[in-house]
């Protein structure tokens, strides 16, 4: 790789983390806490866990992961939408498996808060969540 193509890399990385950044910060009531990060044994991928907590009536905007998440519900009662399937509720002690780069949102329809544990298999040094706010408004 010459070096042209190196900066190339390197700002198309930093400007997706950044637009993730945004966009996350200007979504109220979700608050994602990366707890830790680890490359895998297959070249290239990374696991990524983090902690979710959404507040009560707030929907996680629809985005979609490169890689498989697999969902832990901690406390509260959240409702996952995954495109072409019908919605899934998950209570404490729940889980939930969704597929590599299938759009899925979260919506939390009770009135405490929802907390869950994510943990997906991504590319390795990419910011793997690409949001999809242009579905959000066909929630039902």
């Amino acid at each position: 790789m010459n070096r042209s193509q190196v900066i190339v890399a390197a700002a198309l990385v930093f400007g997706a983390a950044l637009s993730l950044q945004v966009a996350q910060a200007q979504q109220s009531g979700v608050t994602r806490t990366d707890l830790q990060k680890h490359d895998l044994s297959v070249p290239g991928r990374e696991v990524v866990q983090a902690r979710v907590d959404i507040s009560p009536g707030v929907l996680a905007a629809r985005h979609s992961h490169p890689g498989e998440e697999i969902v832990y519900a901690i406390e509260g009662v959240i409702e996952y939408q995954l495109d072409g399937k019908p919605p899934v509720t998950l209570r404490p002690g729940e889980v939930l498996f969704i597929p590599a780069g299938v759009p899925h949102l979260a919506v939390n329809r009770s009135t405490e808060n929802a907390e869950f544990l994510a943990a997906r298999n991504d590319p390795a040094a990419n910011e793997s969540v690409v949001l999809m706010p242009e579905l959000d408004d066909i929630v039902p």
